[in-house]
C-alpha cells in the first residue's frame, strides 16, 4: 500500500471516529426537550442535568478527532484541503458558529440560576446538536455527488450548489443516526425513567434511521458508481443499524450502541469507497476531479506524518480509553444536586 492509499484511509478513519464519538454527543444535545422533560421544573432540570452530564466529561475531546481529520487533510493533501475549505466556506463557518454556541452553552447554562438562562442556553445545544451533523453529513455526501470545480481546481459555485436532494439526504441521515446512537448512549450511561424512556426513543428514530440511510447508500451505490466494497459496507451497515434496534428493545443497551457504532463507522466507509480515488469529484467535468494522485503532498512529507501518527495515536487512544474507563458508570437523578449558581 502506498503512503498515499494510507492517508487517505486514515482520514477516512479521523472522519469515522468523529463522527462514532461526537455522533453520540449531538444525540444526547438534541433530546434535551424529549428526555429532559420531567414530573415538575425542579425533576425537569435534573433529567437534563443527567443528560447533559452523560457527555461532560467526553464531549471536548471527542472534538479533538475534527481537528484531528481537518490537521490530516491540510498535511496529506493540501489541494483538497483548500478547494473543499473554501468552497464550503460558508457551511463550514456555519458549522463554526453553532459549534461554538453549543460548547458555550455546556459550560455556560449553570452560571446564573434563572430558568430562563437555562432555556437560552438549553436551546443553543439543542440547535448545535442538530445542526452540526445535518452540515458534516451534506458537506461528506457532497464529495461524492460532485460540486462546480475548474480546470484549477477552485471551486466555481455558491452555497446553493450544495443543497442538492441526495446531499440534504446525507445531512438528515446522519442526523438521525446521531439521534439513535445518542440514545442508546443515554440508555447506557443512565439508570431508571431516563433509561426506560431513552430506550423508548431509540426504537422510534431507529426505525426513521434505518429508511433514511438505507435509501441513502443505495442511492449512492446505484447512482454514483457504487463497487464491490461500497456494496459490503452498505449491507454491513444496515444489518448493524436492524440489530441495534432488536437489541435495544431486549435492554442490552451496550450491544445495542456497538451497533450504531458499526453503522456509522460502514456509512462513513461507504462514502469513501465510492469516492476512491477521487478526494472531489467535479461536477463541471471529470476531467477536473480532485484525485489521491493529483492533491497529495510530497512523498517526503508523508513519510515524516506517518512516524509522527506512529509515535502518538497510540497516547491519543490510550488517553480516551482511560477517560471512557473513568466515567464508564451509570447515572440517576439522585446523583444530581441542588443547584448552585456560580457568580
Amino acid at each position: 500500500m502506498s503512503l498515499i492509499t494510507f492517508w487517505f484511509i486514515a482520514i477516512g478513519v479521523l472522519w469515522t471516529g468523529y463522527l462514532v464519538l461526537e455522533g453520540f454527543d449531538f444525540g444526547v444535545g438534541s433530546v434535551l426537550p424529549i428526555l429532559g422533560r420531567g414530573t415538575d421544573a425542579e425533576d425537569g432540570e435534573k433529567r437534563r442535568r443527567v443528560l447533559l452530564n452523560t457527555i461532560g466529561p467526553l464531549w471536548d475531546g471527542n472534538e479533538v478527532w475534527l481537528i484531528t481529520a481537518g490537521g490530516a487533510m491540510f498535511a496529506a493533501f493540501p489541494l483538497w484541503y483548500a478547494t473543499m475549505f473554501s468552497g464550503f466556506y460558508l457551511a463550514f463557518l456555519l458549522l463554526l458558529v453553532v459549534l461554538i454556541l453549543r460548547n458555550v452553552g455546556f459550560d455556560y447554562r449553570h452560571k446564573r440560576d434563572s430558568a430562563a438562562w437555562r432555556r437560552g442556553w438549553d436551546r443553543a445545544i439543542v440547535v448545535g446538536s442538530v445542526a452540526a451533523p445535518v452540515l458534516v453529513g451534506t458537506a461528506l455526501t457532497n464529495l461524492v455527488h460532485g460540486t462546480p470545480i475548474n480546470a484549477d481546481h477552485n471551486f466555481t459555485g455558491s452555497l446553493l450548489s450544495l443543497l442538492n436532494p441526495v446531499s440534504l439526504l446525507g445531512g438528515v441521515a446522519l442526523y438521525a443516526l446521531s439521534l439513535t446512537h445518542g440514545a442508546h448512549f443515554i440508555a447506557l450511561k443512565t439508570d431508571g425513567p431516563i433509561r426506560a424512556d431513552a430506550r423508548s426513543l431509540a426504537t422510534k428514530a431507529g426505525v426513521g434511521a434505518a429508511v433514511l440511510g438505507t435509501v441513502l447508500l443505495v442511492w449512492l451505490g446505484v447512482g454514483y458508481g457504487g463497487n464491490v466494497w461500497s456494496w459490503i459496507t452498505t449491507g454491513i451497515a444496515a444489518v448493524a443499524l436492524l440489530a441495534s434496534i432488536a437489541l435495544n428493545r431486549k435492554g442490552t443497551e451496550g450491544w445495542a450502541f456497538v451497533g450504531t457504532t458499526v453503522a456509522i463507522a460502514m456509512a462513513v466507509a461507504t462514502d469513501f469507497f465510492i469516492l476512491f480515488p477521487n478526494l472531489m469529484v467535479s461536477s463541471t467535468s471529470a476531467a477536473n476531479n480532485l484525485t489521491t494522485a493529483n492533491a497529495s503532498s510530497s512523498h517526503l512529507t508523508l513519510q515524516i506524518m506517518t512516524g509522527a501518527a506512529a509515535a502518538f495515536t497510540p497516547i491519543m487512544l490510550a488517553y480516551t480509553a482511560y477517560n471512557y474507563w473513568v466515567f464508564r458508570k451509570r447515572l440517576t437523578v439522585a446523583h444530581i444536586p441542588a443547584a448552585v449558581a456560580v457568580h
